[in-house]
């Protein structure tokens, strides 16, 4: 276990269309419902989870820590205000990579027949927001290259994506790229 300062806990957050509830073994049985549909998976990978897989991974994400305490685990699903059903979540895996600098690696996943309804985007925008204000000052996400509806994500995060590849994911990050040397051409999505 570190000796650094404990992690912020997830507390229920709002949006204009939806709660964010802090992570329970409890949602488990709801979650699976859109977590088990083959078609979510296309780009997350992995196959559609059992309900025990779920309450198991649960169980371990709501602990709010790594078992050696070197990160903070935030989850929350997201839960729809018309409607009342669970939509997806959002997460955030806390490190400190430098003493007083405290980084989030963002992710977030909308179950299949909910996407294009802008619930990534508002669910991932109210937890950046709420982080910030736990002290949260550099953020990163790992988005499929062929996910364009991830990548708005990101994007609305004021991400970008950096061209360094990880598992088949890009990482796109909030850190100000190096300007390119002189007749250098800029990384694909630099400006």
């Amino acid at each position: 276990m570190t000796n650094s300062p404990p992690w912020p806990l997830a507390v229920p957050l709002e949006g204009p269309r939806l709660l964010l509830e802090p992570l329970r073994v409890a949602h488990a049985e709801e979650a699976v419902v859109f977590l088990g549909d083959a078609r979510l998976h296309t780009y997350i990978g992995g196959e559609p989870p059992s309900r025990g897989e779920v309450e198991e991974r649960y169980r371990r994400q709501s602990a709010g820590h790594s078992p050696d305490g070197s990160q903070g685990w935030l989850n929350w699903m997201l839960r729809a205000r018309a409607g009342g059903r669970l939509v997806g979540t959002v997460q955030a895996t806390l490190t400190r990579p430098l003493p007083g600098l405290l980084r989030a690696e963002l992710a977030w996943v909308v179950g299949h027949d909910f996407q294009g309804r802008g619930y990534a985007k508002e669910g991932a925008a109210v937890m950046a927001h709420w982080l910030r204000d736990q002290g949260v000052s550099a953020f990163a996400a790992h988005v499929h290259p062929h996910h364009h509806a991830s990548a708005a994500v990101a994007k609305a995060l004021a991400l970008h994506p950096t061209g360094t590849l990880h598992e088949g994911e890009q990482l796109w990050t909030d850190a100000v790229p190096p300007a390119p040397v002189t007749g250098e051409t800029p990384p694909s999505g630099a400006s």
